[in-house]
C-alpha cells in the first residue's frame, strides 16, 4: 500500500503512525505544500477529495480521509474493538476529534505557527484558544475516570491515534498543555507504544517544526 501525504499535517501523521504500530510498511509519496504540490492535476486525480492522506491500496484504488483509512487498516486488529459498544463509543470520539477537537487546534497551530499571518489577540483567534481548551478539558476529564485509553480502557483504539497528532502540536498554537496532566500521560502512554513513530521519522525533537524538511 502506498500513503499519498505531506510531512506536516496531523491528519497525514495519524495514518502512519498507526500503520508503524501494526507493522505495515506504506510506501510514501510526500507532497510539498509549501510546493503548491496539492493543486497539481496528479494529485487532484489521485485525491477526490483534494485532501491529503490518500491511501493507494493494492488493487489501484483509492481511499481518502484519515478517519476512514484508520478504520480501514485497524480492521480484524486489537486496534478496532470487538465489542459493540466499544466500536460505538471509538467512533464517537473519533466524531468529537473531527468537531470539536481537531478543527480550532489546527486553525491556530496553521495560522500562529506555520503560516503567521494572524495576530494572537486576533477574535478569531481567541475563539480557537477557547474551543481548543474546551476540548481539552473535554478529553482531560474523560481520562480522570481512571481510564488509560480513550474508547476502552483495556488496550487503545483508533480513537487514540486519532486525538494524538493535534493534541501533541497543540503548543505550537499557543495551547499549555502544562494544564492537562492526565492528557499528558495519555500522550506519554502512547508514545511508549513499540512501533510509535514521530512526525518526521526517527526525529522526535521535529515533532513541533514548522518547515518542511529534506528526504
Amino acid at each position: 500500500m502506498r500513503i499519498i501525504d505531506t510531512q506536516r499535517s496531523g491528519n497525514c501523521w495519524k495514518v502512519r503512525l498507526l500503520a508503524s504500530f501494526l507493522g505495515i510498511n506504506l510506501r510514501r509519496t510526500t507532497l510539498s505544500i509549501d510546493r503548491g504540490d496539492l493543486k497539481s492535476a496528479t494529485f487532484v486525480a489521485d485525491a477526490p477529495m483534494r485532501r491529503v492522506p490518500v491511501l493507494e491500496l493494492d488493487d489501484g484504488s483509492m481511499l481518502s480521509e484519515s478517519g476512514a483509512i484508520l478504520f480501514y487498516l485497524a480492521h480484524g486488529t486489537r486496534w478496532w474493538p470487538q465489542e459493540l459498544n466499544d466500536q460505538a463509543q471509538t467512533l464517537a470520539w473519533m466524531h468529537f476529534e473531527q468537531e470539536q477537537h481537531m478543527r480550532p487546534l489546527a486553525k491556530l497551530r496553521l495560522h500562529l505557527a506555520l503560516k503567521k499571518d494572524l495576530p494572537l489577540l486576533d477574535a478569531q483567534v481567541r475563539n480557537w484558544l477557547q474551543e481548543s481548551n474546551d476540548a481539552l478539558a473535554i478529553l482531560e476529564a474523560h481520562l480522570t475516570t481512571g481510564r488509560h485509553w480513550v474508547s476502552t480502557n483495556t488496550a487503545p483504539s483508533i480513537s487514540d491515534v486519532a486525538l494524538y497528532p493535534y493534541t501533541r502540536m497543540a503548543p505550537m498554537g499557543g495551547v499549555a498543555l502544562n494544564d492537562y496532566p492526565l492528557v499528558q500521560a495519555w500522550m506519554a502512554r502512547i508514545e511508549s507504544l513499540p512501533g510509535y513513530e514521530p512526525l518526521f521519522p526517527g526525529q522526535p525533537d521535529l515533532n513541533l517544526s514548522t518547515l518542511e524538511t529534506s528526504s
